[in-house]
This record gives C-alpha cells, sequence and structure tokens, in this order.
C-alpha cells in the first residue's frame, strides 16, 4: 500500500481469463498512470498482494464464485487490516450474499458493458486513493510528530543504539464488544495497556517508551540488544495471554503484532514503517476480518466466537482422555488429551469448533495456555491407578512460534509436578508451521528435558516430508482416513505400507488413529504399526471413567 497518491496499483485475481481481463484493465487504466499486477489466485495470494502494494484487489469470480471465494477471503482479509478496495467480478447468477461475506467492498454483475466496468474500475481507485490519504493522516504516521516516539527513537539511534519497535493490535474488538458490552471492552482494552506498560517498565525503565495511539493499538518502542527485545516480547506475550479482571470477572483479548529492529540506515519514520508493514501481514495473515453488528447478526463461528469469550470463566471448557494401546493388545499404556466444549446452548462441541472459534476471535494462545494448564492439573491429581501411564497433549503451530515458549512450557510443566518422562506433545501436520527451524528449535528443548513429541493427522496435511526431515520427532500419528483405508483398495493398503516403510527407516514409533474395527487393528498390526487409539479400544473419557477402566491392572 505504499503507493503516492496519485498512481495505483490494482492486483487482479483471475483463474481462467487472467490475461483477457489484464489486458482490458490495462487498455482502460494505463493513461491514468495505473500499473496492473495479474495473479493466479491460491495459496499465498493475501501475501503477493501485499507485496504488490496493490490499492484495488479485483478477483473474477464470473465463472465460479465457489472457486473464488477462498481467494476473495484472503484478500478482504488483507483489504479489511489496510483499507483499500476488493472489487469482485460476478455473473448475473452469483452469490452477493457469500461474496460480501467474504470481505469484498464492492461488486460488479458482468453484463458485457465495456465502458461500465471502466467506469466502475476508475471508481474503486479513487475510494482507494481517498482511503489510503485519511489513513496515512491518522494511522501510525502521526504517531512521529504527535506522540513523540518518532523523535524518541531517533535520538537511541543517534546515539547508536540498537532499537526494537513492536506494534500490538488488540484484535476482534467487534467480538469483544458484542461478547461483554462496549463499556467492558473499553476496561479490558485499558487494562492490557496498563499491563504491557507495566511488564516494559520493569524490564527496561526508561530504555523504553509505550505509547497508546487509541483504539486497540499500543506501540513500544525499546533501546536493548536482541536477545533483551526477545526477552520483552515474550514476557509481553505473556501478560496478553493471560485472562484481564473485568470487575469480578475475567477476560481474554486477542493480539496481532507486528515487530521490527533496527538495521543499517534506519531512520525513526522507517523503523516504524517496517513495523506497521509487519502488522499489516500479520492482521492479513488469518483470512477473511471479522465485521458483526452484535450477537444476534453474527454468523455461526461468529457467534461461537464471542460464546468462546465467556466460556473460560464458566468453565465449559474441559478435558477427555482417549487411552492408547500396543497395537497387539488392549492393555492401556497411555491416553491422549482431548479439548471438549460444553457450550450451554449447542451442548458438546469438539476441538475443531473450539480452535476454529478460538482462531476467529484471536484467542488461540489463550485457549491453549488454558487447556494445557487443565491437562497438567489433571494429570498432577492423578490417583495411582493412573500413576504409569503417559499423556499426550496438542501443542498449536501458535505455540511453537511464540517467543520463549519452550521455556515457558518447561516452567508451566515443573510447575505442576508432572515428570517430563511422562508427556509426549503433538503438533498436528494440518496446521501450518510458519518457521520449521524456530519450531525445531522448540521442540528439541522439549525432547532434551524428557519428553516425546508426536506428528499428528500425518499424511492429509500441509508438508509431512518437510516436517520429517526439519522436526525432532518420536511417532507419526496416523490420521483415521488413512486407516479406514486399510480395509479398501489396494491403493489404499500400499499408501499405508509406504508410510509404515518411511517411518521405520526415521526409527519412529507409528500409532493408528481412529481404529473402529478388529479388522483394522490386525492389517495395521501386520504392516508394523507400534500403538492404537479409537472406538475399538475405548471412546474418549473423562477421568472417572479412565480410573473404572483402569483400577484392576494399576496398584
Amino acid at each position: 500500500m505504499g503507493k503516492d497518491a496519485g498512481h495505483a496499483t490494482l492486483f487482479i485475481v483471475s483463474i481462467d481469463d487472467r490475461d483477457e481481463l489484464t489486458a482490458f484493465v490495462r487498455d482502460q487504466c494505463e493513461d491514468q498512470g495505473w500499473s496492473v499486477v495479474a495473479d493466479g489466485g491460491g495459496e499465498g495470494v493475501a501475501g503477493r498482494a501485499l507485496a504488490s502494494g496493490a490499492g484495488v484487489m479485483m478477483v473474477d469470480a464470473r465463472r465460479d464464485v465457489a472457486m473464488a471465494l477462498p481467494d476473495v477471503r484472503a484478500l478482504g482479509g488483507l483489504v479489511g487490516a489496510t483499507g483499500g478496495v476488493l472489487l469482485v467480478l460476478t455473473a448475473e447468477n452469483g452469490d452477493l450474499d457469500e461474496i460480501l461475506a467474504g470481505g469484498a467492498t464492492h461488486f460488479y454483475v458482468d453484463r458485457g458493458d465495456a465502458d461500465e466496468l471502466r467506469h466502475v474500475l476508475r471508481f474503486a481507485v479513487r475510494h482507494a486513493m481517498r482511503d489510503l490519504a485519511d489513513r496515512r493522516g491518522s494511522r501510525f504516521g502521526d504517531h512521529i510528530e504527535h506522540d513523540g516516539i518518532g523523535p524518541w527513537i531517533a535520538g537511541r539511534l543517534g546515539e547508536g543504539a540498537h532499537v526494537g519497535v513492536l506494534m500490538i493490535a488488540l484484535s476482534r474488538l467487534d467480538i469483544l464488544n458484542a461478547a461483554r458490552g462496549r463499556a467492558a471492552g473499553d476496561t479490558l482494552i485499558a487494562e492490557a495497556r496498563a499491563q504491557v506498560e507495566a511488564v516494559t517498565q520493569s524490564l527496561l525503565g526508561p530504555a523504553a517508551m509505550v505509547i497508546t495511539p487509541g483504539g486497540g493499538d499500543i506501540i513500544v518502542a525499546a533501546a536493548a540488544s536482541p536477545a533483551v527485545l526477545a526477552r520483552l516480547a515474550a514476557a509481553l506475550d505473556a501478560a496478553l495471554a493471560r485472562p484481564l479482571a473485568v470487575g469480578v470477572r475475567q477476560a481474554v483479548l486477542g493480539s496481532r503484532w507486528g515487530m521490527a529492529e533496527s538495521d543499517s540506515g534506519d531512520d525513526a519514520a522507517r523503523l516504524l514503517r517496517r513495523a506497521g508493514e509487519a502488522l499489516v501481514a500479520a492482521k492479513a495473515s488469518d483470512g477473511a476480518m471479522i465485521r458483526i453488528a452484535g450477537p444476534e447478526g453474527a454468523a455461526p463461528l461468529d457467534s461461537l466466537a464471542i460464546d468462546l469469550h465467556l466460556a473460560i470463566e464458566r468453565g465449559e471448557i474441559d478435558v477427555l482422555f482417549q487411552p492408547q494401546a500396543p497395537i497387539d493388545g488392549r492393555h492401556v499404556t497411555g491416553v491422549e488429551a482431548l479439548a471438549r466444549w460444553n457450550h450451554g446452548r449447542l451442548g458438546p462441541l469438539g476441538a475443531d469448533a473450539l480452535f476454529a472459534a478460538a482462531d476467529r476471535a484471536d484467542l488461540g494462545i489463550a485457549l491453549s495456555d488454558h487447556i494445557q494448564g487443565l491437562v497438567l492439573g489433571r494429570v498432577a491429581r492423578w490417583p495411582c491407578s493412573l500413576s504409569g501411564l503417559r499423556v499426550s497433549l496438542n501443542l498449536t503451530a501458535g505455540d511453537l512460534g511464540r517467543p520463549g515458549f519452550a521455556a515457558l512450557f518447561l516452567d508451566r510443566v515443573a510447575a505442576s509436578g508432572v515428570p517430563f518422562e511422562r508427556l509426549t506433545v503433538e503438533i498436528t501436520e494440518t496446521g501450518a508451521i510458519r518457521n520449521l527451524e524456530t519450531a525445531a528449535d522448540v521442540l528439541s528443548a522439549l525432547r532434551a528435558a524428557g519428553m516425546r513429541v508426536a506428528l499428528d493427522d500425518f499424511g492429509t496435511g500441509y508438508s509431512s516430508l518437510a516436517y520429517l526431515t526439519a522436526l525432532p520427532l518420536d511417532y507419526l500419528k496416523l490420521d483415521k482416513a488413512l486407516v479406514h483405508g486399510i480395509e479398501g483398495t489396494a491403493r489404499h493398503r500400499g499408501v499405508v505400507r509406504a508410510v509404515m516403510t518411511l517411518a521405520r527407516s526415521l526409527e519412529l514409533a507409528v500409532i493408528a488413529e481412529g481404529i473402529e474395527t478388529e479388522a483394522q487393528r490386525r492389517a495395521l498390526a501386520q504392516e508394523g504399526c507400534t500403538f492404537y487409539q479409537g472406538y475399538l479400544l475405548a471412546e474418549p473419557l473423562d477421568e472417572a471413567s479412565l480410573i473404572r477402566l483402569l483400577e484392576t491392572e494399576r496398584c
């Protein structure tokens, strides 16, 4: 979004008619000084649009709205975070509700009138340029002059100090206000700001400055070494992940961050701009942004996100334990902890719905912390009949990317009294880990303390082979879709056999998930599977049921 006010870049997404549409737009618009970037859409489209600096984005949905919707949602999130225009071209039978819900700011029903389309494009660009000018006059640029942070940074840079800038945007404020009311939302924002100021002052004193421009924005500038800045980021992350007091109740806030450290040639404006661009990218990374007027008008997942703000304090989040056993028998040797949401209106909801709501509300970190605490607290109080069980709990991709997470988690386990050697941490292969090197460092630290590491849902996700080569692992967990295929065609069985061969070559044990029949168990045992879990052995159990199952085997 860094173009000057007299120039525009149009980012066009079209799968089928990209060349034709791009040629038309260029013919109509290049005399206005606009440039055009054509893209085929798909994974990473928001990042490519952000890198293009486009103020206007266009998605061609005339052939197939359903196929274009993922791109609309991805770019809708970018537009929601940065401003600008998202124009969707559709045919007369296009689903406008889906298009607008995906984040489109404008739509055009194509009737084959080139002049009409040209006028629509001109209007969209004028709108984007006006919005950009307004944002430049009211956003982070003003803080350089009016809030004193620019001169403060300039002074430290002039002294030769290493300076870091953290821009924090408290997010999903619409959901927060819908869940708790605007007054409570304002109180939470003020408390979050106070926490940031207290943590920063405690760690760095006069070597840092905190400003709160308004709304949910917080900017921290600090003159410190990279190691100290990393500790500051970890401390702030931990503080904002904790529930905050609202009267006699507690609640949690989501947040998005942009961080930058000074480099050669940086002045205050450039450093602030780089941090701001990082924040824009962080905001855009979650797909479509949410806009809701209140609970009554919310879409189902939006409604769940609102409810989640209250669920933790109401005690609605619970944990069940699914037994695991060696593949050749039924003697339970371990359990996997599975999160459940006992929703007051909808009844029990599984982890998929729970974490989808958390992601929508930007509460994934806070929810993961809460569930880890629940699991460790329960296991620490187990009777001797359960004292020999290994316990698997899930870590999210967000956990692995948090500054200082390894130390935080090890401290949490140590405080619970649960021996490190009893724990297996599972990372899901269906969640994209952005920085494999960072994740590998975290998991290596946990393994060095005595824990084991499992790759969950293997065979259904993003980067199976990349994860296998980059991450320190002890187990592969075979996804239930592959498990059920073992009774299918020869090709299905061949895929499972290939996974088993790969695991043996890497010296990894294999745990099969979702086994429901004796035939599945026998077939997987023949292929060399090590452990299994599923309804054939036992469904996920509460603690009382787990004790009853094992009391005859323990002590």
